[in-house]
C-alpha cells in the first residue's frame, strides 16, 4: 500500500469517529461511550458502543469491531488504502505516495482517469452521434430508454479502426494498460470494440476499470470478413486495474440495496441486471466474461447471506454442485436458484410481466432443491419403474452435498416423492458415497482453519482478557506486573506485546488491521468499550496476575512432563523442578504471595531464555 504510517495517524486522527459513525447510525452519549444499534446487523436493543477517545467501535451483538478505517471499510466495501484515501478527501488532507510504491501507484492512476475518460467518451457517442442511432433504437427495443442508459453510463463505439484511441489521443501504453485497445500487426493503434453497444465495468467505489460491448444483432455485422462469427459480447482483458475473477458488474450501484435487503442475484449478462433494476429490484449484479467462482463468493459474502441465481435453467443446472457446496458452507451464504416462467428470460419479463420476474426472486429455491426438482421433473412417476429408475439419478445428486443432516432431509422429500422406503434410498446413497469422488474442480476439502476469524466465534481465556482490559484501562493500576509469557493464548499474547511496545491503541490496531488479523483487532476493541462500572485496585491486578500464572505455569510443567518423556531431561531433576514450582503456586494465595509471583516470573522468563533458538 502506497501510504505511510504517519498520514494513516494522520487521517485517523483528523477523523472524528462519532461523527463519521453518526452519519448511518444514530448515536446517544452513555457515560463515556457512546451507543446505538449496530448498521452491520439487524437489532432493536443497542449493543453497538463507540469509544470516541481511542477512535474504536464495537457490537456485542455480532462483534463487529475496528477503527475509522475498518468502519469505511464495512460500510463502503473497500479495501484499506481506498479507505484511507476515502477519509483523507474527508478530511481535506492531500496524501503523498511512498517513493517505492510512486511509479506504480502514479500508473495505476493513469489507467483509471484514461478509462474514466472513455467511458464518458462513449456515453457521450451513444447519446449524440448519428451513427449510434441504431444502437438508441435497439436498446428501446428492449425497454431501455435514455434515462435508464444515463443511469448506468451505456456507451457506443464506432466502427472504426481507431476513433476512440485518435479522439483521445491514447498510447500504445495505455491502450494496453487499459484494455481500450492494442498496436495491431501493421503497426497501428486500433480499438479493442468496434460498432458495440458499451457496457462500463466498475469497481465497488464506482471507478470504472473496464468496458463490456455487444454486437448490435444483425448477421451482417456478425460476421467478420474472414467468415468467423463475432461473438455476442466482449470484454476488457485482464488488466493492472481489472480482475475478472474478483469483479462482478453493477456491484457499484447494487451494493446499498443488498446490504438492505440482505440479498444479492446473480445474472447471466448486463441487460439482465438493467432488467432487475427496471423491475424494482436494484441489487442484480453480473460476472464479466467468466463463470461464478470463488473469489466472486467472497467478494459476495461481504455484502449478503442469500445469493440467487437468476440464469436459465439449463446455465444454472451446470454450475459445478460440488464446489456451490463448498462455498455455502466455507462463505456462509445460502445459493438459491430462481426459476423463469416458459421461455422468458429477465430482460423479457422485465418488459412484459415485471412482477412474475420480482416472484422468481421471491420463490428462489434452494440450490440443492432446484437440481432435484429437475432431475425428478424429467423422470416418469406415473409408474413403479419410472419412479424406481429416478431413485439413482437423485440420490447421485444428494450425494455431492457435504452435510449429512441437509442430505438426509433432502432424502425425506425424495422418498415421499417415489414412494419409496427411506431406508432404501438411504442404502444407495450409502453406496454412491462409497464410490471414489469424481470432482469437478480441483479443489481440496475444506479446512475450518481457513475460515475468516470474523466468522469464528471469540473463544479465549478469560483470564488473560481480564488482564488486557487492566492494561488498557488501568495502566497505572497495572504497572509492570504482566509479561508475555503470561499469556497461554497466542492472540492475547499478541496483543500485550503490541500494547507493551509503548505505542497508541489507535497504531496498534492499524497495525494488526494491516495484517489481516481480525481477532485481535476485535479483542482490543471489545475491550477498549467495554469499561468497568467500578475502579481497578492492586488486588485486582494481583488476583488476575494468579490466574494467568496458574495456567501459564501449568502450561509450562507439561512442557517438562513431555522433556521427561522423551528422556531429554534427567528425572531427579524434573521431578526437583516440577515439586518447588507446585509449592510456590500452592503460596500465591497466602501473605507470602508477591515472593510466589516473583519467583514463578522469574522462572518462566528463564524457561522461555533457554527455550529461544
Amino acid at each position: 500500500m502506497a501510504i505511510s504510517d504517519s498520514e494513516i495517524a494522520q487521517v485517523r486522527g483528523a477523523t472524528d469517529i462519532v461523527a463519521l459513525i453518526s452519519e448511518h447510525v444514530a448515536l446517544k452519549k452513555s457515560g463515556r461511550r457512546w451507543t446505538g444499534l449496530c448498521p452491520f446487523h439487524g437489532e432493536k436493543t443497542p449493543s453497538f458502543s463507540v469509544n470516541a477517545e481511542e477512535g474504536i467501535y464495537y457490537c456485542f451483538g455480532c462483534r463487529a469491531s475496528g477503527d475509522q478505517i475498518t468502519f469505511v471499510r464495512e460500510i463502503q466495501h473497500v479495501d484499506f488504502g481506498e479507505a484511507v484515501r476515502i477519509l483523507a478527501e474527508r478530511a481535506g488532507i492531500q496524501l503523498h505516495e511512498d517513493l517505492n510504491a510512486g511509479p506504480a501507484r502514479k500508473e495505476r492512476q493513469e489507467f483509471l482517469a484514461v478509462m474514466d475518460q472513455a467511458v464518458q467518451w462513449y456515453h457521450e457517442r451513444l447519446l449524440n452521434s448519428p451513427d449510434a442511432r441504431p444502437a438508441r433504437e435497439y436498446l428501446k427495443s428492449r425497454g431501455i430508454n435514455g434515462d435508464v442508459a444515463r443511469q448506468f453510463h451505456l456507451g457506443w463505439a464506432p466502427d472504426g479502426w481507431d476513433v476512440l484511441s485518435s479522439s483521445l489521443n491514447l498510447s500504445a501504453k495505455v491502450l494496453e494498460g487499459t484494455g481500450l485497445g492494442f498496436v495491431n500487426k501493421a503497426r497501428r493503434r486500433q480499438d479493442a470494440l468496434r460498432g458495440r453497444i458499451i457496457f462500463p465495468i466498475y469497481d465497488p467505489s464506482g471507478k470504472a476499470i473496464a468496458v463490456g460491448g455487444r454486437i448490435l444483432p444483425s448477421a451482417s455485422e456478425n460476421v467478420r470478413p474472414d467468415g468467423r462469427v463475432e461473438p455476442k459480447y466482449k470484454n476488457s482483458p485482464e488488466t493492472p486495474i481489472y480482475s475478472k475473477r474478483r469483479t462482478l458488474y453493477a456491484l457499484n450501484w447494487a451494493k446499498d440495496d443488498i446490504v438492505k435487503s440482505g440479498e444479492i442475484i446473480v445474472c447471466e449478462g448486463y441487460t439482465d441486471v438493467i432488467a432487475f433494476f427496471m423491475a424494482g429490484l436494484p441489487r442484480a449484479v453480473a460476472t464479466c466474461g467468466t463463470a461464478l467462482g470463488e473469489e466472486h463468493f467472497q467478494t459476495m459474502r461481504n455484502f449478503a447471506k442469500r445469493i440467487v441465481l437468476a440464469y436459465d435453467a439449463d446455465q444454472a443446472g451446470q454450475s459445478a454442485a460440488a464446489s456451490v457446496y463448498q462455498w455455502e458452507q466455507k462463505h456462509e451464504v445460502d445459493v438459491a436458484v430462481a426459476q423463469f416462467p416458459g421461455t422468458s428470460d429477465p430482460a423479457e419479463l422485465a418488459q412484459t410481466n415485471p412482477e412474475a420476474l420480482r416472484d422468481a426472486v421471491t420463490n428462489a429455491v434452494p440450490f440443492l432443491q432446484f437440481r432435484l426438482n429437475r432431475v425428478l421433473a424429467s423422470a416418469n412417476l406415473s409408474t413403479p419403474e419410472g419412479r424406481a429408475r429416478a431413485a439413482q439419478p437423485a440420490m447421485r445428486v444428494l450425494s455431492e452435498h457435504p452435510s449429512e443432516l441437509v442430505r438426509d432431509q433432502y432424502l425425506m422429500q425424495v422418498a415421499d416423492t417415489l414412494r419409496l422406503e427411506p431406508r432404501v434410498l438411504r442404502s444407495t446413497l450409502l453406496e454412491l458415497q462409497s464410490q471414489p469422488a469424481q470432482r469437478e474442480v480441483p479443489n481440496e476439502p475444506m479446512d475450518p482453519s481457513q475460515f475468516s476469524s470474523s466468522t469464528r466465534r471469540l473463544s479465549m481465556p478469560r483470564p488473560g482478557l481480564e488482564a488486557l482490559r487492566l492494561i488498557l484501562q488501568a495502566p497505572t493500576v497495572a504497572g509492570d506486573r504482566f509479561i508475555a509469557q503470561y499469556f497461554i493464548d497466542e492472540t492475547q499474547r499478541d496483543v500485550f506485546e503490541s500494547l507493551a511496545s509503548g505505542r497508541s491503541v489507535a497504531d496498534v490496531v492499524v497495525d494488526f488491521e494491516r495484517r489481516g488479523d481480525d481477532e485481535a483487532v476485535r479483542v482490543i476493541s471489545q475491550l477498549v468499550v467495554d469499561e468497568t462500572e467500578h475502579g481497578y485496585s492492586s488486588s485486582d491486578v494481583t488476583a488476575v496476575v494468579a490466574q494467568l500464572l496458574r495456567s501459564a505455569v501449568g502450561e509450562e510443567l507439561k512442557n517438562i512432563e513431555r522433556q521427561l518423556r522423551a528422556n531429554t531431561i534427567a528425572p531427579d531433576v524434573a521431578m526437583a523442578t516440577i515439586r518447588d514450582v507446585k509449592e510456590r503456586l500452592a503460596l500465591l494465595d497466602t501473605p507470602h504471595g508477591d515472593v510466589a509471583e516473583s519467583d514463578l516470573r522469574t522462572w518462566l522468563l528463564e524457561r522461555a531464555s533457554s527455550a529461544a533458538p
